[in-house]
């Protein structure tokens, strides 16, 4: 049986971090968007949602995608939000499930520690997969897809359960590959 496939999003109107399985392992990538853009980003990066995204039952479907949720004193605040709506609309219209991890949720399955840095993030990547990123936009996203494979039965890192326990508090969706 082959790995499901599932994409982590970090998402960001100026640097979105992705996250997403190859033939040649898992790509991980910044989609950065000038300012200048505006709110045409939100197009740009539905646009690369989209085509990362085919809808549910295409070949290169993914079965499932990730992604770090607003922090809670931020549910309806900002322009991330928007981000937020434009992606889940995307998602939605391919019929693609998603699930929305909290970042101290994402941080202690990464780290051990809800409270965790960025530097610690990427350390914990280092240690766990021997993988370095560009920037902490990749590195949220490849943890998000990990948290997925974990998620789904499928994980490329060995963690300690306690790590692994933390995903118990995301709502996963129903899948099916």
């Amino acid at each position: 049986m082959s790995a499901p496939a599932v994409i982590g999003l970090d998402l960001s109107i100026a640097a979105t971090g992705v996250a997403y399985p190859c033939d040649c392992g898992t790509v991980v990538e910044t989609w950065d968007l000038p300012a200048k853009l505006g709110d045409s980003r939100l197009e740009v990066i539905a646009s690369g949602l989209a085509d990362l995204c085919p809808a549910k039952g295409a070949e290169d479907s993914p079965d499932l995608v990730v992604i770090e949720d607003l922090p809670t004193h931020a549910r309806s605040a900002g322009i991330t939000g928007m981000v937020h709506g434009a992606v889940r609309v995307e998602l939605i219209a391919r019929g693609i499930p998603y699930a929305l991890v909290p970042p101290a949720t994402l941080k202690k399955f990464a780290t051990g520690r809800g409270n965790a840095d960025k530097t610690a993030m990427a350390l914990a990547a280092f240690k766990r997969a021997g993988v370095e990123f560009a920037d902490d936009n990749q590195c949220d996203a490849w943890w998000l897809r990990q948290a997925g494979l974990t998620a789904l039965g499928s994980p490329e890192v060995d963690l300690p359960q306690a790590q692994v326990d933390a995903l118990a508090k995301v709502d996963w969706p129903e899948v099916s590959s």
